[in-house]
Order: structure tokens, then C-alpha cells, then sequence
């Protein structure tokens, strides 16, 4: 009787034990389904298009000289050119690709979308000047639509216009990077791990 008594004990503790074993299990995986679906809504807030706006102005003379004859003779055009441009730096975070490893508790971002630049000029004409023999043609508005779009894109690369886009771009990241530490996680890319903003501007090599 004391043996069957004694039995009956040890399966109620070993049921009872194997219960709680299995809520704790479920907790656990709870715990990491929250997590991870944290970790995906935080890269969704970030997955957005980053644009730093700029302005630019410059002012062209331009000349064009036709000459016939053996250049006995010749027509000249010339206008002056002012030129107001708006440009955009953009990054379109919805293309970042990355991977989540939920076993390692690891986000490694895979790749980031380079910097779009986007260029409108608006173009006006002043002091035109021209002749029948030689007259402004659709060949030189492009030639003078291209030359301009030329010389902008020289400014930019000056400007602090493409490292400010970047900067918004590591902020943007950031966040990412602060919510994997506060939860205990990593962030890599390219091979290493990522700790501070710091590492995360250098290891972007932007």
C-alpha cells in the first residue's frame, strides 16, 4: 500500500514538474516571438526614404561661333544663363536587406541602398543673342541642360550636402542599433559586430 502511495507521488511531482517545464518552454518562446517582432517593427519604423535637401545657384555665359569661308566670316550666339536648382540626397531604406537570427539573438544587415541624387534645374535665358545663320537650336539646350547638371554635381561632391544625408542615414540606423543592445542582441554587417554609432559609420564605409 505505502509503495503504491509512494508511486502515485513521484508521477504527480514528475507530471507536475514536466507541466511547469512546458509553461516555462512557452514562456520562453514567447519571449522571443515578442522579441523578434520588435525587432522587425523597429526595422519597418526605420525602412523609410532619408532625403536632405539642398539648394544651388549659378550664373553661365554661353557662346557659340559658326564660321564659314575659311573663317572669313562668322556668326556668333551668346546668352547668359542663370541657373536655380533644388537637389535631393536620398536613401530608400525600404530596399536595406537584412537577416534575423533569432537562435543567435543576431540582425545582420546585408546591404544598403546607395545614395540616390536627384537634380532639377530650373534654367533661364537673359541678353540672348543670335542670327539666322546661326540661331539657338534644341542641340544647344541640351549641350547647356547637360553642362549645367555637370557643374552641379562637381558642387555637390564639394558640399556637405552628400555627408549630411549620411549622417541622417547613421541616425536612421541607430535605431536599430540601440534596440538590439538594450535587448541583449547584435548588430553586424560586413563581418563585424557592430557596438556604438561610431563602429556603425566606419564599418558602413560610406
Amino acid at each position: 500500500m505505502l509503495k503504491r502511495i509512494l508511486v502515485g507521488a513521484v508521477l504527480v511531482v514528475a507530471i507536475v514538474l514536466a507541466f511547469k517545464f512546458c509553461e516555462f518552454k512557452k514562456e520562453d518562446d514567447s519571449t522571443m516571438d515578442y522579441n523578434t517582432n520588435l525587432i522587425q517593427q523597429q526595422i519597418v519604423n526605420v525602412g523609410k526614404l532619408v532625403v536632405t535637401e539642398g539648394h544651388f545657384s549659378e550664373v553661365v555665359t554661353y557662346k557659340n561661333q559658326q564660321k564659314y569661308m575659311m573663317d572669313m566670316l562668322s556668326f556668333e550666339k551668346k546668352a547668359l544663363i542663370v541657373v536655380n536648382a533644388d537637389v535631393t540626397v536620398s536613401y530608400d531604406l525600404h530596399q536595406m536587406k537584412y537577416d534575423i537570427d533569432e537562435k543567435n539573438k543576431t540582425i545582420t544587415i546585408l546591404s544598403i541602398p546607395k545614395e540616390e541624387i536627384k537634380i532639377s534645374p530650373d534654367i533661364k535665358f537673359y541678353d540672348v543673342e543670335q542670327s539666322q545663320m546661326n540661331p539657338f537650336t534644341g542641340a544647344d539646350y541640351n549641350k547647356i541642360n547637360k553642362s549645367v547638371k555637370a557643374n552641379l554635381s562637381k558642387k555637390i561632391e564639394k558640399s556637405s550636402l552628400k555627408s549630411n544625408a549620411q549622417n541622417r542615414l547613421i541616425s536612421e540606423l541607430s535605431k536599430i542599433l540601440i534596440l538590439t543592445n538594450t535587448m541583449g542582441w547584435k548588430l553586424q554587417y560586413d563581418g563585424k559586430v557592430i557596438s556604438n554609432e561610431k563602429e556603425l559609420q566606419q564599418d558602413l564605409k560610406l
